[in-house]
Parts: structure tokens; C-alpha cells; sequence
């Protein structure tokens, strides 16, 4: 098994805290353990919810992180000003396509319609081969269990091939993930079913 060289993890998560103190505690474990490693976290730039606890907890374990944010929200407020280095960019679209770039790999916290946009445009360019960087779910407190749910229906309703389902890695622990993504193998069966 070949081990990947993660230097830089993008984190896509909310801007909100959530309903559950499990979710900050999952991104603060997800920060400390980005930070100790030595990978240095790319994310939204923000200092909002999840986002911010992210980016505070690596911060305070020593890591590097890089802010990727919007004119209209750093116009609003909304910049850590903690930050390892700031980039300011006109557009969402040019901020996810940023960070993209700067990324080695994904991982996914509980957010909302934003994060799960981030989430499934990096899993779909994967499977169109136009990336090869793994992705992961912090599956903080069982958030993601219906939509992995949902994920299985498309594949019993022949949407998704089933090797597909799998080429996204899951796990309640920070560092288990951590150890998924860099051990993770590219799926080679096609799309199309």
C-alpha cells in the first residue's frame, strides 16, 4: 500500500455551531491533530462556528493555517485575523477553486448547504479523474449517517457504482481519518454504470 504525502487538508465545514457541543469537539480534535501533524488546514478564512474552532484549535496546537476568503465576507467582518496567511479572492467560485488548489485532501465536518456543496463538487472531480486527492467525512456525533444513507440509495437505484460509495473515507476520530486519507487508494472503476 502506497502512503500519500498530505502537507495540506482543505476543511469544509459550517459557519454555525450546530445543535451539538459534539461538533465543535469534533473540529477542535480535527484542528489539533491537523496541527500536530504539520499539515496545514486551507478553509473559508473565517472566524465563524465550526470554521472558526477549526482554525483556532490547529493555531493553538502550532499549525499552519491558511484563509481562503470572499471580498463581501471580509467586507463584513468576518476575517480571522489569526490566520498563518490571508488571501482575499472576488468569488465563491474562485475561493473553492482556490483551495482546491492549495489542497492535498478534503475533509468534511457538519455543516450545511455550503459544506455539502464544497463535499460533493471535490468527490465528483475525483471520480471524473480530473483531481486524485482523497476526501473524508469527520462523522461528528452520526451527522453524516442519513446522507451516507442517501449515498447507498443511489447506488441500490443504480446511480452510483457501488466501488464509488467507498472512495470517500469515513470515521468519528480525527487522526483515524487522518491515516484513511493518506492510505487512500484511487478508485479505478468507471462512472458510468
Amino acid at each position: 500500500m502506497t502512503i500519500r504525502s498530505i502537507n495540506s487538508v482543505a476543511v469544509f465545514c459550517g459557519s454555525n455551531f450546530g445543535a451539538s457541543e459534539a461538533f465543535a469537539d469534533g473540529a477542535r480534535a480535527l484542528g489539533r491533530a491537523l496541527g500536530e501533524a504539520g499539515i496545514t488546514i486551507v478553509y473559508g478564512g473565517t472566524v465563524k462556528g465550526l470554521m472558526g474552532v477549526v482554525a483556532d484549535a490547529a493555531l493553538e496546537a502550532g499549525g499552519s493555517v491558511h484563509g481562503v476568503i470572499t471580498e463581501s465576507l471580509h467586507q463584513r467582518g468576518q476575517s480571522h485575523a489569526g490566520l498563518t496567511r490571508h488571501e482575499i479572492v472576488e468569488t465563491l467560485r474562485s475561493r473553492k477553486e482556490r483551495m482546491v488548489e492549495l489542497s492535498d485532501a478534503f475533509i468534511a465536518l457538519p455543516g450545511g448547504i455550503g459544506t455539502i456543496e464544497e463535499l460533493m463538487e471535490v468527490w465528483t472531480m475525483n471520480q471524473l479523474s480530473e483531481i486524485d486527492k482523497p476526501v473524508g467525512l469527520l462523522n461528528s456525533a452520526g451527522f453524516f449517517d442519513a446522507f451516507l444513507g442517501f449515498i447507498d440509495h443511489m447506488v441500490e437505484t443504480k446511480f452510483l457504482p457501488a466501488a464509488h460509495r467507498h472512495s470517500i473515507s469515513v470515521d468519528t476520530d480525527a487522526s483515524v481519518l487522518i491515516e484513511k486519507l493518506r492510505s487512500y487508494a484511487r478508485v479505478e472503476v468507471p462512472k458510468w454504470l
